[in-house]
């Protein structure tokens, strides 16, 4: 992927800051893809994010809304309605459409998400040390409370919103392929961040993609 960016720090820790948060969309490169609508890749990425935060926290997509609202990104995710019809855009989805997902706002879906992972930081740093300490003892996953009611919340919303008849689902047949998805998602949840991780995140969602 050669997308040039020039990477600076942003400050996702308040939502006030002095950059306000246009601008911060705009520190989101826009790639060099056709049609400036995204592929099938940062569709199913962007969503499983979204799916791994309403995981890790009850309420999750009143939180992403209320979110939108107070990042003044109302005009790009205007309801419940309107968002779902983003995250259909999924083709993993029961309920897939064929709405595109245009960049902007797939760029507000990634804000919303980094500012939500930035918030439950510490929660998913011990969940994945916790998963460590597990792995490395060959303890099974499900002995500690915390981390098996995440695992489980996470197979439940994927069972009950992906189609099984998708290929990319077929391959996520076993309760231990969800864990390991799972898992893999607070990795990239605990990297959106870090220094610029915001946009180094957005970055690798089109990699392999751009014309």
């Amino acid at each position: 992927m050669n997308v040039a960016a020039h990477l600076q720090p942003v400050n996702i820790n308040s939502p006030h800051n002095s950059q306000g948060i246009h601008e911060i969309l705009d520190t989101l490169p826009d790639p060099a893809i056709h049609g400036q609508v995204c592929p099938r890749k940062t569709r199913t990425e962007i969503d499983l994010m979204l799916l791994a935060i309403e995981a890790l926290e009850l309420g999750g997509s009143e939180a992403i809304l209320s979110l939108a609202e107070e990042l003044d990104l109302k005009g790009i995710i205007k309801n419940r309605v309107n968002l779902w019809r983003m995250r259909a855009s999924n083709p993993m989805r029961r309920a897939h459409s064929r709405r595109p997902l245009d960049i902007l706002e797939a760029k507000a879906l990634v804000v919303i998400a980094c500012y939500i992972a930035r918030r439950l930081t510490v929660t998913i740093r011990q969940l994945l040390t916790i998963y460590q300490q597990l792995a490395q003892k060959q303890i099974p996953l499900e002995q500690n409370l915390r981390l098996a009611n995440y695992l489980e919340r996470f197979r439940a919303h994927f069972k009950s919103r992906m189609n099984y008849r998708r290929s990319g689902v077929i391959a996520l047949n076993s309760d231990d392929k969800l864990d390991e998805l799972a898992i893999n998602l607070l990795g990239k949840l605990l990297f959106c961040t870090g220094t610029a991780g915001m946009q180094r995140y957005w970055i690798s969602l089109f990699d392999g993609e751009v014309e």
